[in-house]
């Protein structure tokens, strides 16, 4: 069925808040937000989700996507150890939604989702094998090949962020914990700072820039994609970490592979959304 003729929901259970929207064609429609509360029992926490979704479900409604930060198993629908809900150590998703709101409920975790979300909605579209890199707390990845999401065991493929990398693992270096462990502030401030030039905020993305070429290195290596897409809060000073990205590229053993290359930085508004709700296309 086109994309266009659907109405489905996306829900995005984040490290703060759990946001629903409901999706049709390529637009979000309608959303509802509740904040999470890591103290919640898990009763009380899937109650706060269902009601986030029964807030926008419409008739129409033929499905719901959620994406969930987490390891996940699609087939079964269950979700373990999700990390800001502690409760939730194995919880059969799929399971409660589908019975409380009688549609088809789909799940993948949320650096899937955002992979996906790409491909149907964003940069993605025109490459047929694609990585989706979401720069934020950690280093998420999603891995897109032949046009098909690729989850692995337990949609446990694409952790990046855990290869081993100087004293610690990739993340430490690639993500938001680099600028508040060697810069102690955070990234959204020290772009903020990079915006009006400031000298040691400049600096910090041109290191950063450098880890994050090491990762998009082995990124090369492993899949040789066509384009990678950048997300997450700390994708939008891209262009104070594009020159040391781009030098540390120049170190990679196939240049020609480089040559129609591209890296991307995602304008989707409401991404995590519009991923969920992708898994139901």
């Amino acid at each position: 069925m086109d994309k266009k003729a659907k109405t489905v929901l996306g829900v995005d259970i984040g490290g703060t808040k759990i946001k629903t929207g409901r999706v049709f064609g390529e637009e979000v429609v309608q959303t509802s937000l509740s904040k999470v509360n890591q103290n919640d029992s898990q009763e009380d926490s899937l109650s706060r989700l269902l009601m986030t979704i029964d807030e926008v479900m419409t008739a129409d409604v033929e499905a719901i996507g959620i994406g969930v930060p987490a390891v996940v198993d699609p087939d079964s629908g269950m979700v373990y150890d999700v990390q800001n809900i502690p409760a939730w150590k194995k919880v059969p998703l799929k399971e409660l939604v589908q019975k409380q709101f009688n549609v088809p409920v789909h799940l993948n975790n949320d650096a899937n989702c955002f992979a996906l979300g790409e491909k149907y909605f964003g940069k993605a579209k025109p490459y047929k094998n694609c990585i989706a890199l979401s720069l934020g707390t950690g280093l998420g990845m999603g891995i897109l090949i032949a046009n098909k999401l690729y989850n692995g065991v337990l949609c446990g493929a694409g952790e990046i962020g855990m290869l081993p990398y100087k004293d610690g693992i990739l993340e430490h270096y690639a993500g938001s914990f680099f600028f508040e462990e060697t810069y102690r502030e955070s990234a959204r401030a020290l772009y903020q700072k990079a915006i009006d030039k400031d000298t040691d905020a400049l600096s910090a993305f041109n290191e950063f820039g450098v880890h994050l070429g090491v990762a998009i290195k082995a990124i090369l290596y492993l899949y040789a994609p066509e384009c990678i897409v950048l997300g997450g809060s700390i994708s939008n000073a891209y262009p104070f970490f594009k020159a040391s990205l781009d030098e540390a590229l120049d170190s990679f053993a196939y240049q020609k592979q480089l040559e129609n290359f591209k890296i991307e930085t995602s304008d989707l508004v409401d991404s995590p959304i519009l991923g969920a709700a992708a898994l139901c296309l």
